[in-house]
Parts: C-alpha cells; structure tokens; sequence
C-alpha cells in the first residue's frame, strides 16, 4: 500500500497533536463518578444542633402524612402519570394498596398504580433513614449581621454541635460552613467566623473533619476572592496539622457580573481556576441574582427566565469540568396559615390547599431543574423535603427506561471495541450516561440490581468509572 505522508513527519504532527488533546482532557475531564447530593438545606448556625438533621426529618415525614396520608392523595395533588386512573375511595385506596404491598417489584411495574405508589414509599423511606443530604450551617443570610462577639460565640457553638454530631453519627452525609462573603465590607467577618469553627472543631475532634465537608464562599464575583480563600485554607491547614488539599470550597452565582464581566466574558471559568483545585460546585443564588437583574421580589422566583439564561450559562461555562452544578431555593414554604390543635373544617381545609399549592410549586421548580442538567437545589424549611424527594424520584423513575436502553446500547458498543482490540474513545459519555443511574442510586431512587440490566456487573457499578469499567474488561480479554 502506498503512502504519502512520512512516518516521521506523522509522528511530529500527532505529538504535537498529542500535547494540545491532552491539556484540553485535563481542563474538561467530563463529569465526576463521585456522589452529588441531590440538596443543599440551608440553616440559621445560630439553630444549628448535632441532630437537625435527624428532627427535620421528623418534621417533614409528618408533614408528609398529614397532607397526603397515602400515595393517591400524594399522586392526584402532583397529578403523576396514572393519576387519574387510582381511586377516590378510601376503601378502595387502602384495598390497592394491600394489593401493590404483596406484589413483588418486578410484578409491581405491571401496574398502572406503580410510579405513584413508588414514589410515596421512597419519599417515607428517605425521610426516615437519610432525610437531610447536605447541610450547610449559615452565617450569611440565614444568620444576618449581628455584633460580632454574638457571631464569634455561635460558631464556638456550631462547631461544637458538629463535634457532638459527629461522634453520635447525626449529621448528613455531606455538610459544610456558609461564610460570609469577601466583599470590602464583610471579608475580616467571613475569615473570622472560619477561623474560629474551624480551630474549634478541630481542637474538639483531635484534627477531623467531618466526610465531604466544605466551606461555601458567597458573592464571588472576582477569582481575587477564591484566591484569597485558598491562601487562608494553606494557613489553615499548616496551623491544625492537616493534609495540603483538605479543605475544599464552593462558589456562588448570585450575581450578573460573574455571568459576564466588564468585557463581556464569561469570567466563571478563571474564577474556578482560582480556586486551584479546592473548588468543587457553584451554587446558583436565585433571589440576589433576580434581584441583581432588576427583577422585583414580587417575580423574584425559580421559573423566571433570567434564571435559565444564568443556569445555560454557567452550564456551558464549566461544564464537562468536573464542578457540580446546584439551582437555588423554592421560597414558598409548604406551612399552613392556621396553628393548633382545635382547628375547624375550613380552617384545616385552607391549610391542606395552601400547602398542596406549595407542593406544586416545588415540584414543578425541581422538576424544571433536573430535566435542565441541574441534578442538585437548595431546601430551607423540612416542610419542603417531601417534595424534594418526590421530584427527584418521579424524574428518575419515570426517565429509568430510555436511560436503559441508551447505556445498554452504549456497554454492547463497547464491549464490541474491548473485544476487536479498537480504542473506545467515548469514554466521557459513558461516564454521562453511567452518571444517570449512579444519582438515582445514590439518592435511593433505584437500586444496584436494576442497574445490571444494563449490562454491567455490581463490580463494575462500585467502580463508579466507566474507563476504569473499559479498562478492566481489556485487561480480562488480554489475559482469557
């Protein structure tokens, strides 16, 4: 066969080739295997207690079934799919769900009733054993500005807690400080308030953090702000004898000006590279950057357009980074108007109409959220839990199938190169694709089983990789 091209001169080419994909895979890795918890709940640090988390979900479980004390009732107010075939009755409810009790889960799929009946009973589950995902203890807004020696004393004691929690195994899984931010004004506070929970949590637990802990910085609208945070955390952690690394931290989008800067440029990717390394999610702040838009509080919500438009752009921005990506906060708290014990028929009836409206509002908020890439948001009261979980698990059920179908598709594809000795370059879309199921997962929305339908061992899932995935099964067909 006759060539024309060198090989010495191919060579030269490729490597310089080489040079220029490798350092683009390192600034765009593609999505990260790690667990994303699907919420943020954010909470004054003044209220703060070792086991917050574990009374919030008290609270919202109750919630939960006093407003919708079976899954039909649940189904009807969200209208999920196959609503309007469940029964009215509550003979009949209680008869169906019997019935669905004794199915198996494979025979459960079968029925009409399925979606709902699952989605309830997740939501009751979650809320008992694992209803809080992430906590970020607050000494910004949910604090406020208050003498300093107030401030001073409550994060002596919010580290406390978080030492008491700690050792009592209360806290969520993921948990974190919200400081202030490093604007002129509020820098010396923000840095006074880290330094004092930090030395004092790690002086209560003999030099521990708690798992997945972090430090939320808010306002950022200069990478001089990250690179300050990443200097305090370097003495940080030289004076409490930690690890180099140890201490990550998120930013915030709460501001038009770090969605385009003074000349007109995306300024989110410099920002992260200032953190050099330690940042690992941006969190969109709905309300300061409704209101940084000009948009009044009356329309400062979730669903307005100027929120997509910041969401796309930080999306295009960071995505295929590695950085996770979180919305903001439903404000309508799913509370009745009327408190007590000896409430009349309308009374509790407005009630029970004010928090279903509420409901529907953040079911539809979450909802818009995940169908636009955003698989995380921020919650503020327990009362707005149930229907945290409700979104989320009605979008991953309800989407299981095609998803199945696609990283089925895309394992056989890969398998075939594994087997013909081609290289399977599409690695970051499978990890895309693998993601899907290991959220839902996570989350409690499916289990590891119907995971394997899509072709991949329970060995492979906890790799959470699919390279590694690719990787393993060459190394098996090398050595068969």
């Amino acid at each position: 066969m006759k060539l024309s091209i060198q090989d010495s001169d191919k060579e030269q080419l490729l490597n310089q080739l080489g040079v220029a994909n490798r350092q683009f895979q390192q600034t765009y890795p593609g999505d990260k295997p790690d667990r994303q918890p699907v919420h943020t709940v954010y909470g004054g640090a003044n209220l703060f207690k070792s086991d917050t988390c574990v009374r919030m979900g008290d609270i919202a479980l109750n919630n939960l079934r006093t407003y919708a004390p079976n899954f039909v009732e649940l189904a009807k107010v969200l209208q999920l799919k196959g609503y309007e075939h469940l029964p009215t009755l509550e003979k009949d409810i209680a008869e169906l769900t019997t019935r669905l009790d004794a199915m198996s889960a494979e025979e459960r799929k079968r029925e009409h009733a399925w979606l709902a009946y699952s989605v309830y009973n997740k939501i009751v589950n979650k809320l008992k054993t694992e209803p809080v995902e992430d906590f970020r203890i607050d000494f910004e807004d949910g604090f406020g500005n208050r003498p300093d020696a107030e401030e001073d004393a409550t994060a002596v004691q919010a580290a406390g807690e978080v030492a008491v929690g700690m050792q009592n195994g209360t806290l969520s899984p993921f948990i974190g400080i919200r400081i202030k931010p490093f604007t002129e004004d509020l820098k010396a506070r923000g840095v006074r308030t880290l330094d004092i929970f930090l030395t004092t949590l790690l002086e209560k637990t003999g030099g521990q953090l708690p798992p997945n802990f972090v430090v939320m910085l808010p306002k950022v609208t200069i990478p001089e702000q990250m690179t300050t945070m990443v200097r305090l955390f370097e003495m940080l952690e030289k004076a409490n004898n930690l690890a180099p690394g140890t201490l990550k931290m998120e930013t915030m989008v709460e501001a038009t000006q770090i969605i385009m800067d003074e000349e007109g440029r995306n300024p989110l990717m410099r920002i992260i590279r200032a953190s050099e390394g330690r940042c690992i999610a941006a969190h969109f702040g709905t309300y300061d950057y409704t209101a940084s838009a000009g948009i009044t509080a009356k329309y400062q919500t979730m669903a307005h357009p100027v929120c997509d438009f910041a969401h796309h752009m930080t999306k295009v921005a960071l995505g295929g980074t590695g950085i996770f990506l979180s919305d903001g906060a439903t404000n309508v708290m799913p509370i009745g108007p009327h408190r007590g014990d000896n409430l009349t028929f309308a009374q509790q009836q407005e009630n029970r109409e004010s928090v279903h409206n509420a409901w529907r509002q953040g079911f539809h908020h979450t909802t818009h959220s995940l169908i636009n890439g955003l698989y995380q948001g921020w919650d503020l009261n327990p009362a707005q839990l149930p229907m945290r979980y409700a979104a989320t698990y009605n979008f991953f059920l309800s989407s299981y199938d095609d998803a199945l179908h696609r990283l089925k598709t895309f394992v056989e594809r890969a398998a075939i190169s594994t087997l013909t000795g081609d290289i399977f370059d599409d690695a970051a879309t499978g990890q895309g694709l693998l993601n899907f199921f290991l959220k839902a997962l996570n989350c409690g929305a499916i289990t590891e089983e119907e995971i394997t339908a899509t072709g991949l061992t329970v060995e492979e899932i906890h790799t959470r990789s699919f390279f590694r995935i690719l990787e393993s099964r060459r190394k098996q067909k090398a050595t068969a």
